[in-house]
């Protein structure tokens, strides 16, 4: 993948889910790429705010956004409120899901980590998708970026492997249905990372970060920026043959 350093210039994107982690990286690499960057954020509004203080710094246009998706009228506010921002979206990225790993949300039980996940990494992105999709269909142009998970077609034991199957299994199967839909004027794809070293990642137990290296083919755990770097290219000129697809970012699978 390459990149120059404007391949994104004029360009207006969303990023839901961007106060912090993969989110973050990803609106700094397109605005790092020349486009202006809407952040969004559930509740973190002082992470969103650091996001886009970042993105000012860099030079481009940046606006904090708060929405909670566990709120469907929620969703269709936010969805109007972006694409006003500055008259049309030209890369809108699904990143937002809900935290059952960390904080209060990992001593919650399987049915209510469910039930979260489903609300926000599956609905949400479905309800964003359509209706962002169908204006940018209607405007002739747009790129929808949505986050999977690498596993979620191959499985892994445990509950986190169960919950995350499901969500991001439909998520990745949206995508190419969505693909379908909007073609040929919006171009859908899917990012679907493996190990990346986020805020759980970095507490993870010695036996867990042995894991993460170990499945890897190159031997190390993933970072945001790789998987905003891949963001950036999907969202670029350089991919615009690429829709339909699901792209795993995991250094390979031993």
């Amino acid at each position: 993948m390459t990149s120059s350093s404007a391949d994104l210039a004029g360009r207006v994107a969303v990023v839901t889910g961007s106060s912090s982690g993969i989110g973050r990286a990803m609106a700094l690499e397109l605005a790092a790429g020349g486009a202006d960057v809407l952040v969004h954020a559930g509740h973190n509004r002082a992470g969103a705010e650091e996001t886009t203080a970042e993105i000012v710094r860099l030079g481009r246009q940046s606006k904090t956004m708060l929405a909670d998706f566990a709120s469907e009228p929620a969703v269709a506010t936010f969805t109007a409120a972006a694409w006003n921002w500055r008259g049309s979206v030209d890369i809108w990225i699904n990143n937002a899901g809900a935290n059952v790993l960390t904080g209060e949300g990992r001593q919650l039980d399987f049915e209510e980590k469910l039930r979260r996940l489903w609300q926000i990494d599956v609905l949400a992105t479905v309800q964003l998708s359509q209706m962002i999709g169908e204006t940018m269909k209607q405007r002739g142009r747009g790129v929808i970026i949505n986050i999977g998970w690498d596993q979620a077609e191959t499985g892994m034991a445990g509950d986190t492997g169960e919950l995350f199957a499901t969500a991001k299994g439909a998520v990745m199967a949206f995508t190419r249905s969505l693909a379908k839909t909007l073609a040929p004027q919006v171009r859908v794809n899917c990012l679907a990372p493996g190990w990346i070293k986020t805020a759980w990642g970095a507490d993870a137990s010695p036996e867990w970060q042995q894991r993460a290296e170990q499945e890897s083919l190159l031997r190390r755990w993933g970072t945001p920026k790789d998987v905003a770097q891949a963001a950036r290219f999907l969202a670029s000129p350089a991919a615009e043959f690429i829709t339909g697809q699901t792209i795993a970012v995991n250094g390979g699978r031993s």
